[in-house]
C-alpha cells in the first residue's frame, strides 16, 4: 500500500515492510526575494486617528480617511504623505503622536452620549442624525456623517441595539454610551463639539516607550520601513538615539535642523549631539516652501521630500542631483515667483557637507531645478558617508534577515552547507539581474567547511561570509578639455566587421 510522506517525517534507513513510499519535497529556494526598500515610517500629529498606532497608508485617500484633513503644520502627517506621494512614494506607515492634551469630541442625543471614536478637531465636524423608519417605525437608523471621514449608518429597535451595532463596526466614526436607564429612540440631530488636537508633541513623545506596547518612534518596530521621518521634530538631542533605532531596524532616519538655522549653529548642534551615524541623513535647516492644495502656501521641513524621493529609487541609488517636485521656494531663495535668486556658494555647500549635512536648493549640477544637493549621511567615514551605503546595506542585510532564519534547526552538513550558499548567491545573482549589483563579480559567498571547522559545528555553529561590492556614485565629474587651434585632434576609425 502505497504510503504518502512529508520530507523529514519518515526514517528512510529503519523501513520494514517492503512497500512504496513516496515522500513530498517543499520546493527548492534558490533566491530570497528583496525586502521593500520603499517604505517610509512616518511619525506626526494629525486631527483624527488612533495614537501610537503604525497605519498602513499607500495614498492620499488612505490618509484622509485615517487621519483626517491635512492642518497648515509641520508636524503634520498629512502634509508629509502628500509631499512624499509626489515625488514618488506609494507606501508608508503612520504613527500618530500628541502631547496628551488632546481630546476627542462629544455630543448628547436623547440622553445617550456619542463620543468621537479618536481625539483630535476632526471630530467637530461629525454630526450624527436619528431618523425613524416609515415602514417599520418602531426601526430608527442612526446616520453619523463627516465630510473627510464618510458616513456610517445603524440600525435598530433600541439604543442598546444601535451602541451594540456602533461597537461592532470597526470603521465606526463615534462610540455609543447610553446611561444605566436606557431611554427611549426619538428622531433628532447634534453635531459634536470640544475635540482637541493638543499642543506640539515633545521630543520624549515623538521618541515614544520601547516597551511591552510601543509609542512614538518605537511603534515603527517591526514594520518592514526602510526610511523613517519624524516630521518636524528639530530637536538635535533626539538625534542619536533616531540613529541607534535605524541601525536596528535598518531605517535611513531622515533628520532636519530647525527652520531659518544658519550653518554654524547647524554644525555646532551636530557636533554637540555627538552625531556620526550612517542610519541618520541631517538636512540643514533651509526650511521649503509648498503650496498646499488645502491649506495654500506653507513652509515646510525638507524631510518629507527626502524620503519621499528615496521612497521611489532603488537602493543602489543617491539623493544626490535627483529632481525634486513642488517645491516653490526655501528661506535661502525665497519663493521663486518673488524673482529672489539667492543661491549657496561653493564654500557655504563645502562648509555643510564638510560637517555631514545635507541641503536641498537650487540649482543643481544638472540644471536649474531643486535637487538634495550632496548625497550624504552623517558618517565621517568616507567608505560610508553615502545615500547609497546606507539604502544598500540595509536592503542586503534585511533581505537576508527575511528568509535565512529557515536554515536553523537543520542539521549540518555539506547539503545545508550547499543550500546556504546556493539562496544567497542565488539572491545576489537577482540583484545584478535588477541593476542594484554591479556584476557577478560583485559578490562572494563562503560557506564550507573552509570557515566551518569541525570545533565550531560540534557546538552549533554556521558561519557564512558575504562580500558585495557596492556600485560607485559619480560625485565628481572632471572632464579634461583642451581646445585651441594649435590643438591636434586624434580620431580612431572603427570598421564595422
Amino acid at each position: 500500500m502505497t504510503r504518502l510522506y512529508q520530507a523529514g517525517d519518515l526514517n528512510t534507513n529503519s523501513l520494514i515492510v517492503p512497500d512504496l513510499y513516496v515522500q513530498i519535497q517543499k520546493p527548492a529556494t534558490l533566491a530570497l526575494n528583496g525586502v521593500s526598500s520603499g517604505r517610509i515610517g512616518l511619525v506626526g500629529t494629525a486631527a483624527w486617528g488612533p495614537l501610537n498606532t503604525p497605519v498602513i497608508v499607500g495614498s492620499m485617500g488612505d490618509s484622509l480617511a485615517a487621519f483626517g484633513a491635512k492642518q497648515a503644520l509641520a508636524t503634520d502627517i498629512g502634509t508629509a504623505v502628500n509631499i512624499a506621494i509626489l515625488q514618488g512614494a506609494t507606501d508608508f506607515r503612520c504613527v500618530r503622536v500628541s502631547d496628551g492634551t488632546d481630546a476627542a469630541a462629544t455630543g448628547t442625543m436623547a440622553g445617550v452620549t456619542l463620543t468621537a471614536k479618536y481625539t483630535g478637531s476632526a471630530g467637530n465636524a461629525i454630526t450624527a442624525t436619528l431618523t425613524q423608519g416609515t415602514i417599520v417605525t418602531t426601526k430608527y437608523t442612526l446616520t453619523t456623517s463627516h465630510s473627510v471621514l464618510g458616513s456610517r449608518s445603524y440600525t435598530g429597535t433600541t439604543w442598546t441595539a444601535i451602541a451594540a451595532a456602533i461597537a461592532a463596526d470597526t470603521s465606526a466614526l463615534v462610540v455609543a454610551t447610553a446611561p444605566s436607564t436606557v431611554p427611549d429612540l426619538a428622531a433628532g440631530s447634534v453635531t459634536l463639539s470640544g475635540g482637541a488636537d493638543g499642543g506640539t508633541p515633545t521630543t520624549a513623545e515623538f521618541i515614544g516607550a520601547d516597551g511591552t506596547t510601543r509609542t512614538g518612534m518605537y511603534a515603527l518596530r517591526g514594520q518592514g520601513c526602510a526610511l523613517g521621518v519624524l516630521s518636524g521634530l528639530t530637536d538635535n538631542t533626539a538625534w542619536t538615539t533616531m540613529g541607534t533605532f535605524g541601525q536596528q531596524e535598518g531605517l535611513y532616519m531622515i533628520a532636519c535642523g530647525p527652520s531659518g538655522d544658519t550653518i554654524t549653529n547647524a554644525v555646532t548642534q551636530k557636533d554637540t549631539a555627538g552625531l556620526d551615524n550612517y542610519a541618520v541623513k541631517l538636512m540643514f535647516g533651509d526650511w521649503l516652501w509648498w503650496d498646499d492644495d488645502t491649506n495654500g502656501v506653507m513652509l515646510v521641513p525638507p524631510q518629507a521630500f527626502v524620503a519621499g524621493l528615496f521612497g521611489g529609487l532603488s537602493p543602489e541609488q543617491s539623493s544626490l542631483n535627483k529632481q525634486l517636485s513642488g517645491v516653490i521656494g526655501s528661506q535661502k531663495a525665497g519663493l521663486v515667483s518673488s524673482g529672489t535668486t539667492q543661491t549657496y556658494s561653493d564654500a557655504e555647500l563645502g562648509a555643510l557637507f564638510e560637517a555631514g549635512l545635507d541641503v536641498i536648493c537650487n540649482p543643481a549640477p544638472g540644471g536649474s531645478y531643486w535637487a538634495v544637493r550632496g548625497g550624504i549621511n552623517t558618517s565621517s567615514d568616507d567608505a560610508t558617508l553615502d545615500d547609497s551605503y546606507t539604502r544598500m546595506t540595509n536592503y542586503i542585510a534585511e533581505t537576508i534577515n527575511s528568509g535565512m532564519g529557515a536554515f536553523v534547526g537543520d542539521v549540518i552538513n555539506d547539503t545545508l552547507f550547499g543550500d546556504i550558499r546556493a539562496v544567497l548567491l542565488g539572491t545576489l545573482s537577482n540583484m545584478v539581474s535588477a541593476g542594484i549589483l554591479g556584476s557577478s563579480t560583485a559578490y562572494a559567498v563562503v560557506c564550507d567547511s573552509t570557515n566551518n571547522p569541525q570545533s565550531r559545528t560540534a557546538l552549533g555553529y554556521v558561519r557564512a561570509d558575504v562580500q558585495v561590492q557596492y556600485q560607485g556614485i559619480n560625485r565628481f565629474f572632471v572632464v579634461n578639455l583642451q581646445g585651441g587651434s594649435s590643438v591636434v585632434v586624434s580620431t580612431t576609425t572603427t570598421t564595422a566587421s
